[in-house]
């Protein structure tokens, strides 16, 4: 049994600070948002799409975010500027995965939203599977309305993270992990 379960045992996120170029090319990238879309999806609605952010957009990107940081905070001191100045600047390539909100009669936008979710540790899986490290980010450019509009966000759209991915420059860190014994209880009525 454990066997087949060692690969997901073993998966971890690399910080976006130690991650670095070479970052994988279109046709790896593809391939890797191929077997993250393989998740639950009730409905089959499809409540996810991708946006892909490289090169000299991480840099453009990082001065709007400067730019709002200042707008919101005006006082806001040097240390954090530089902070928001590095969040897409370290690793190679970022992929947004943007959750479709909007009405639906049908399928609730919690469950439309864990789909989302679901394909951004999906793709998390298939960047490690292909010798990739990643990790999966928010922070508040993944909720103010200047940064989302930037970013083509529609109004019925909400991000669901911000997947850094590179090539680690480090050993990626354990960490205590819980205990599903601890996690787990059995209704009884």
């Amino acid at each position: 049994m454990d066997a087949p379960l060692a690969f997901l045992d073993s998966r971890r996120s690399v910080p976006a600070s130690q991650l670095a170029g070479p970052a994988p090319g279109h046709d790896a990238l593809l391939r890797m948002l191929h077997s993250a879309s393989r998740v639950p999806d009730h409905g089959k609605r499809v409540p996810f799409r991708f946006l892909r952010i490289e090169g000299e957009a991480r840099i453009a990107l990082s001065a709007r975010i400067v730019e709002r940081s200042r707008e919101i905070h005006p006082d806001i001191g040097e240390a954090a500027l530089e902070k928001d100045r590095m969040r897409f600047q370290r690793a190679p390539l970022i992929v947004v995965v943007i959750a479709r909100q909007g009405e639906d009669a049908k399928i609730p936008a919690s469950e439309r939203f864990s789909t989302a979710s679901c394909v951004c540790f999906a793709l998390l899986q298939a960047a490690q599977a292909l010798g990739y490290g990643a990790q999966w980010l928010t922070g508040w450019p993944a909720y103010d309305r200047g940064i989302l509009r930037t970013l083509g966000v529609g109004e019925d759209e909400c991000v669901a993270g911000f997947i850094h991915i590179g090539t680690a420059q480090a050993e990626a860190p354990e960490r205590d992990r819980p205990d599903p014994a601890a996690l787990l209880s059995d209704l009884r009525l």
